[in-house]
């Protein structure tokens, strides 16, 4: 088979990297030059780049050549000499222009933000569906990049038939191939969508609701995902430590309280891959089978790291993908988790205990304060994944937000009806009860799926 000559050939995980930062002079955003910078070098360090050297570049324009200036390229050309680089990681949307420019001028390796996360991506994928997903995005991204001055896109191949002709040139071929492995990726990924249907439907049919973990990237979904379920998934200090999404099945405390089950009780409990600032288009589209598991929950817990100087930008960046999935920031699904709250100061954390505990029992409206206003209408919850300080409180607090979908249904049924009256003791809480010598007259609390789901089984009573 021919072979795909792709932009990401040629980097290897120890290679020394220089790190730019380009920032236009008028942008005056803190976060342009300071946490930007500190977060892409992070991403380089996710798979095993040595910075050789890191730098907030300021840009008075873009330039469509080159994204930087004349003399800014000739002063990174130097820096590279220097330090022995054989890589350019630019925090910022190269055109396959710019790059391949740069790369002439620099005789080096270019990627930029883009191509970064698919490196990380592609070094983090495990399961089959991580794998195709990476690929589809990994294929969308370079389609539109095989322009590189290489010699060998120019070659034409022979011509099919008697009369020959000009032929096929490379870059046509590996054009039409990456076209090809596209199609069939969507083929694979829609199959896989078709299968978590399958298993989505099998779990409502269990009558079992799910909580969806979302968070930017190393805020400690992964780690607060085993405290709660006791899973061992790989949890590090580093973006995108995991990828592929994650489910596993706990029970909440007080299941059986009051006498009365109540399915909302036994919950799944999904991981899903962090998000992370100016994620590009075809990414989110890729994980779209994925990311359905999350528009689709009964409960969305967004897991922010509170000590993060960037908190309040991290948010923003989560609540634009959600928004982009349809999930907008009043969504009655959503409750803030505030985690790693074991590393903020004594006085801090009682403040941000009591704010939480207002914004969550309150249901008007309130003064918000600058970075700590709620998104969501479920409330808020500060709790440290890593000692457990706060669980008791998440947990308590998703038992009533589920509970809170239930309402109230007087249903009668003939004493001889065992299989009903055990159905309502075990999905609903039976708050009253009246015998007669053929009948028994219920008031059950029931959520309204699972009233739905009585019905069809029993029939109306």
């Amino acid at each position: 088979m021919t072979e795909i000559y792709t932009d990401m050939d040629g980097i290897r995980h120890g290679d020394r990297a220089v790190v730019l930062n380009p920032v236009l002079k008028s942008d005056r955003a803190g976060r342009a030059r300071d946490g930007a910078l500190e977060e892409c070098v992070g991403l380089a360090r996710a798979i095993d780049l040595e910075i050789a050297h890191a730098a907030t570049v300021a840009l008075a324009h873009t330039v469509p050549a080159t994204l930087f200036g004349k003399g800014q390229v000739a002063q990174i050309a130097g820096i590279i000499q220097d330090m022995g680089a054989t890589l350019v990681v630019v925090n910022h949307a190269l055109t396959p222009v710019q790059q391949r420019n740069l790369e002439k001028d620099l005789k080096c390796k270019v990627i930029d933000r883009t191509g970064l996360i698919l490196e990380i991506f592609g070094a983090r994928a495990r399961t089959r569906e991580g794998m195709l997903q990476v690929e589809l995005a990994a294929l969308n991204y370079q389609k539109s990049r095989l322009v590189r001055s290489w010699t060998h896109l120019e070659r034409q191949r022979g011509g099919f038939g008697f009369l020959g002709g000009p032929g096929e040139s490379q870059l046509e071929i590996d054009r039409r191939l990456i076209t090809n492995r596209i199609a069939r990726l969507r083929d694979d990924l829609d199959q896989v969508r078709r299968t978590r249907g399958l298993q989505r439907d099998a779990r409502q049919r269990a009558e079992h609701p799910t909580v969806a973990l979302v968070g930017y990237t190393n805020a400690g979904k992964s780690t607060l995902f085993n405290r709660l379920t006791g899973a061992d998934v790989l949890a590090k200090n580093m973006l995108f430590a995991t990828l592929d999404p994650t489910m596993r099945g706990m029970k909440l405390p007080g299941a059986k309280k009051g006498g009365g089950g109540n399915s909302a009780h036994e919950i799944i409990i999904s991981d899903t891959v962090g998000f992370i600032s100016d994620l590009p288009t075809h990414l989110i589209e890729a994980f779209r089978a994925t990311l359905e598991e999350v528009q689709l929950a009964d409960i969305i817990l967004h897991v922010r790291d509170i000590t993060h100087p960037e908190a309040r930008a991290q948010r923003d960046a989560v609540m634009d993908i959600l928004a982009d999935l349809g999930i907008g920031a009043n969504d009655e699904r959503l409750i803030e988790v505030q985690n790693k709250i074991d590393l903020l100061p004594k006085d801090e954390r009682k403040f941000l205990a009591a704010y939480a505990e207002r914004i969550t029992e309150e249901t008007g409206h309130v003064i918000p304060i600058d970075g700590l206003r709620p998104e969501a209408h479920g409330g808020i919850v500060g709790v440290s994944a890593t000692t457990g300080e706060g669980i008791p409180q998440l947990l308590a607090l998703l038992e009533k937000r589920l509970s809170a979908r239930n309402r109230a249904y007087d249903i009668t049924l003939s004493l001889a009806d065992g299989a009903a009256l055990s159905w309502l003791h075990a999905h609903g809480k039976v708050v009253a009860r009246r015998d007669t010598k053929t009948k028994t007259h219920l008031t059950v609390e029931l959520d309204a799926a699972d009233y739905g789901r009585f019905t069809s089984k029993f029939g109306k009573k």
